[in-house]
């Protein structure tokens, strides 16, 4: 009987497909093939081998592409999980454990270097008498105590034509080599000291050594959590072990390199968006090959064939980056745990603002709590103070006491972060006469004004029209900009005070690779200068020359339909005035607020992040909000509106009888963007498996119906955004 083998296809398909293996071929789960699927060749993931198909006609597979798996049976079992869990296509999702040249079907093969030496056995000939220049190479050759690159041999001064002549006369030979990035066999730096509360912190993460176990550490800004990090990886590792250091954003990425490599040179290996795709395949094959080595990656490097996997380090583990936004929706924090318990390795969830999931989860005891409550180097946590703006005099959206404040920081030498979360140069441009206000043709969204630039722009489908200086609408020349974005403080910042630099720092301003590290580098030198920055700023860097931290407005998310704004407007917060006073000289942090009264402003100036965190579990268990509870949140969008409820209606038919709370179908808080009509439909348990069966009941009742053309949907599970 003809074995059969499994596949998983990469096409938004709910199944495997079989096709036959010719006899005396080995497959196994996990191997890459290349297989005829419909008038084409297709790369393909072997998900299990069996002995009967329901299809007696199978095609057979081509040869194997290499004959080791691409996907361990570790990432394999894992990536399964993700798949049934998440609710998605399982080729789709098993393709993604592999890099983008090996998708298209490339071979797996590191880069090699060409090796050069004088032959074992030369040849008695002697060189022609005139042949001086290859005498002298194969002179130069015989010195050397190992084979050489032909760089080598070029910087002292031989051609190729000289090398070649020498190897048609057998009188040198050629050997490959196996790249790699990693020279794990060098030394690195001593680790500094560890603080008396880093130490204590430091031994309680050591007591499960050994085996999976998941520790949340909650270190305040400017605790030294990287430290931790760095000791606990000096102790934990072997010289074989493999490490992941997960970082939320890309623009961490250099700083976090920098300071490993410090401790780890040769060792380190990166993952993220940003590499080439020659990069990727050389960093995977290291990862699958087993080399010892400490990945530093984004999201993505949660799906990299780890073989060796000792000890996963996922930083600000509260991060929203960490869960993807479109395709397969998983959450890397959480992938990376299953992981690691199938490694049987300790986890760090390391943050200065837990997320409420795994703060109910250490208090709970699924995790274990490490607390980390003072700063290093002596430093104090900056006091806050609301600003309150009501009845005030605005200055581009600033307050005369923060403009005298940034004066007086800057006059004694110091650094200013003022942090506005919207990019562009205003939110609404408005005519003043009229009321007319530019809105996006294709969304529910008003367009930004980038002065910079002299465009219109929308962030929601980056649709872009030329500014125009008269009301499109009466012709009125009282148009102008309304609200703040980065590009508004930094002209304003930059008039007021014309003797110190200013840099804007924003996903338009870092968009050109190297421009982030260039402009970051300004504020190391540690001069004056004032910063202008979105969420890029709030977390992560450490900037010891800042010691005014000022908020332009805090009050953007009190008053959000979303259950998780109260969460996620305490972590920013608490992020971005942590970047204050994180040296000898004490920081001060100003929150502009229009709402200086609020009950849950007040909280946050009263109580620490894990007093208000502890307050907000207990609104979201009276509400029976997630983590009490599991949610799944389903999309759909059409051409019309009509369309994206029919898909939804036909979902909520398919959770009769499913023991699952149901809300909607209901229009999306933006209803058009990028010309589709979105709706909603909010799934809810307290039965996690029940919520999985209803999920499952859903997806399969629309993935085998036909919808019309430009009609699509998904099913977000542990969705971070719900409105």
């Amino acid at each position: 009987m003809t074995d059969i083998a499994r596949i998983a296809i990469p096409r938004p398909l709910r199944q495997l497909f079989d096709y036959a293996i010719p006899p005396n071929v080995q497959v196994v789960p996990g191997q890459r093939l290349r297989v005829p699927f419909g008038r084409t060749l297709t790369t393909g993931i072997v998900v299990e081998i069996s002995k009967a198909s329901a299809n007696n006609e199978l095609k057979s597979i081509e040869p194997a592409l290499e004959d080791w798996p691409a996907l361990p049976p570790e990432l394999l079992k894992s990536l399964l999980w993700a798949a049934d869990y998440y609710q998605n296509p399982i080729g789709e999702t098993l393709i993604l454990g592999i890099p983008p040249a090996l998708r298209r079907g490339q071979p797996a093969a590191a880069d090699i270097t060409l090796l050069y030496h004088p032959a074992k056995e030369i040849s008695e000939d002697p060189l022609p008498k005139q042949a001086h220049r290859q005498q002298s190479l194969l002179n130069w050759l015989q010195q050397q105590t190992q084979p050489v690159p032909f760089k080598a041999i070029e910087s002292a001064g031989f051609s190729r034509s000289l090398l070649k002549g020498l190897m048609d006369r057998k009188l040198v030979e050629c050997s490959e080599e196996e790249n790699s990035p990693l020279k794990p066999a060098l030394a690195g730096a001593d680790l500094p000291d560890l603080t008396p509360a880093q130490a204590a912190a430091f031994n309680a993460l050591l007591t499960a050594e050994g085996v999976f176990s998941v520790s949340l550490l909650y270190g305040i800004t400017g605790s030294g959590k990287t430290e931790l990090y760095l000791h606990y990886l000096k102790t934990r590792l072997s010289e074989r072990s493999q490490a992941l250091v997960m970082i939320p954003e890309i623009n961490l990425t250099p700083q976090t390199v920098a300071r490993f490599e410090r401790y780890f040179p040769g060792r380190i290996l990166v993952w993220h968006s940003g590499l080439n795709d020659r990069e990727r395949l050389q960093n995977w094959l290291s990862i699958r090959k087993g080399e010892p080595c400490i990945v530093i990656g984004t999201r993505s490097a949660a799906l990299l064939p780890f073989i060796e996997l000792d000890c996963v380090v996922v930083d600000e583990e509260h991060d929203q980056s960490y869960k993807q936004a479109d395709g397969f929706r998983y959450s890397a924090r959480d992938l990376v745990t299953l992981r690691a318990r199938d490694h049987q390795c300790p986890v760090i969830l390391g943050s200065a603002t837990p997320s409420l999931e795994s703060l109910h989860n250490a208090l709970t005891g699924k995790y274990r709590l490490v607390r980390l409550e003072q700063r290093a180097l002596g430093a104090s946590l900056p006091p806050v103070r609301l600003l309150d703006i009501r009845s005030r005099p605005l200055t581009g959206g600033l307050a005369p006491p923060a403009m005298a404040a940034i004066e007086r920081h800057l006059a004694a030498g110091e650094q200013v972060l003022v942090f506005v979360n919207r990019r562009g140069f205003a939110p609404v441009m408005m005519c003043f006469d009229c009321g007319h206000t530019v809105e996006c043709p294709r969304c529910d969204s008003r367009l930004i004004y980038h002065r910079r630039d002299g465009a219109f722009r929308c962030h929601h489908c980056d649709f872009q029209q030329a500014a125009v200086t008269e009301c499109p609408e009466c012709k009125s020349h009282r148009f102008g900009p309304v609200g703040q974005g980065t590009e508004r403080t930094e002209a304003v910042l930059e008039e007021v005070f014309p003797s110190f630099p200013v840099i804007r720092i924003d996903r338009d301003s870092t968009a050109r690779k190297g421009s982030l590290e260039t402009l970051l580098s300004k504020v190391r030198d540690g001069d004056p200068c004032i910063l202008v920055g979105t969420q890029m700023l709030a977390k992560g860097h450490d900037f010891p020359k800042v010691t005014l931290v000022l908020v332009i407005n805090a009050d953007g998310a009190l008053f959000s339909v979303d259950f998780r704004a109260s969460e996620q407007l305490a972590q920013t917060l608490v992020q971005v005035s942590g970047r204050a006073g994180r040296s000898e000289k004490p920081g001060t942090v100003l929150l502009q607020t229009c709402h200086a009264e609020h009950p849950f402003l007040q909280e946050l100036l009263e109580q620490d992040y894990l007093e208000v965190a502890q307050a907000l579990l207990s609104q979201r268990q009276a509400r029976a909000l997630p983590p009490f509870t599991a949610m799944a949140v389903l999309r759909a969008e059409g051409r019309s509106m009509a369309d994206a409820l029919t898909v939804l209606d036909a979902a909520k038919q398919a959770l009769n009888g499913q023991s699952v709370d149901v809300w909607g179908p209901i229009p999306a808080l933006m209803a058009r963007r990028n010309n589709h009509h979105r709706a909603q439909l909010t799934l809810r348990s307290k039965s996690r498996s029940r919520l999985r069966l209803a999920a499952t009941a859903v997806v399969d009742r629309l993935a085998s119906s036909r919808w019309p053309q430009g009609v699509r949907w998904h099913l977000d599970i542990d969705p971070i955004e719900t409105a």
